[in-house]
């Protein structure tokens, strides 16, 4: 088993090939495992405090805060299978424990469908919550007969379905290029949606809102709030894309350029790719606390334990 969670045949035998081509260059960057246990379980600590924050206060009980509930289930499986995976290397390199070659293997596939089923996931949640926000700000006052509590429910089941059908695939065809380009693919149309509906929100909505302000200023808070959160939403977006964009140029690359000095100098790199992974779900939860004032009080009474 390697550091590297996903698509680990494919990288290592890349990262591999990296090493021995750019030996003279290219020396990578030492990242100890130490630290992606140290950020794996503060990212774990702090989106189960979110999941029970949304779970425990009813006035979160909405669509908005259900996907951002199940984005944070996300973020947990990338924290836990670095974690676990992290763990079970260091046992191995102190003899603490002795594990078969082809056990090593099939807890590695287990740790990377539930890595590449995260990134299926975190994507798909973006790109609904994206959507839930459009709703709310040009269908004010249609949004709760649009986004039904029953509709919300099929979308978030069809979305772990079909992230866990897809991470399956992704893994058992792991060596196929086809198979990385048509998760690049989905990255790129994923992003391009959510950019796209956001331009479109920040544009009208703000058009709107001065409208309103002008003819009565107690009318604009509503609009001003459904803004706030667009905001909210596109600095996640590009949070998610600066932790995440390493590691999808890494798996063009591979497809691209896998011989190439310059692209084999970069696969000496890849483990700053994990980090920022890591990173991504450290930072979300500390956006949710500090952006939204109902979750920061119901986080700050979980853990005074005054509830």
């Amino acid at each position: 088993m390697s550091a590297v969670p996903f698509l680990s045949t494919t990288v290592n035998g890349t990262n591999q090939s990296a090493i021995n081509v750019t030996n003279n260059t290219c020396t990578g960057v030492y990242t100890p495992n130490e630290l992606f246990v140290i950020l794996s379980l503060l990212s774990l600590l702090e989106n189960i405090l979110v999941v029970i924050a949304i779970l425990k206060n009813r006035n979160l009980h909405s669509p908005m805060y259900f996907f951002i509930c199940c984005l944070a289930v996300s973020d947990m499986l990338v924290s836990a299978s670095h974690l676990v995976e992290t763990l079970v290397i260091l046992m191995i390199q102190h003899g603490v424990v002795h594990i078969p070659q082809n056990v090593l293997r099939q807890m590695d596939n287990i740790f990377d469908m539930m890595i590449c089923s995260s990134v299926v996931s975190s994507l798909s949640f973006l790109g609904v919550i994206a959507v839930d926000r459009y709703i709310t700000i040009f269908y004010a006052l249609r949004y709760h007969n649009i986004m039904t509590f029953r509709r919300a429910m099929i979308i978030i089941i069809l979305i772990w379905v079909l992230s866990t059908i897809s991470s399956t695939i992704f893994i058992a065809y792991h060596s196929s290029n086809a198979v990385i380009i048509c998760l690049i693919s989905f990255f790129l149309f994923m992003l391009s949606l959510m950019v796209t509906l956001y331009i479109h929100m920040f544009v009208l909505a703000r058009q709107h809102a001065k409208r309103i302000q002008n003819l009565n200023k107690r009318r604009s808070t509503p609009h001003m709030t459904s803004l706030k959160g667009a905001i909210t939403l596109t600095i996640l977006l590009g949070i998610f894309f600066l932790c995440w964009g390493p590691f999808f140029l890494h798996l063009t690359l591979i497809v691209t350029c896998p011989k190439n000095p310059i692209c084999t100098c970069v696969f000496s790199y890849f483990n700053l790719s994990l980090i920022l992974i890591i990173c991504n779900s450290v930072i979300d939860p500390i956006i949710y606390a500090f952006r939204s004032q109902e979750l920061r009080k119901t986080l700050k009474e979980i853990v005074f334990c005054s509830w």
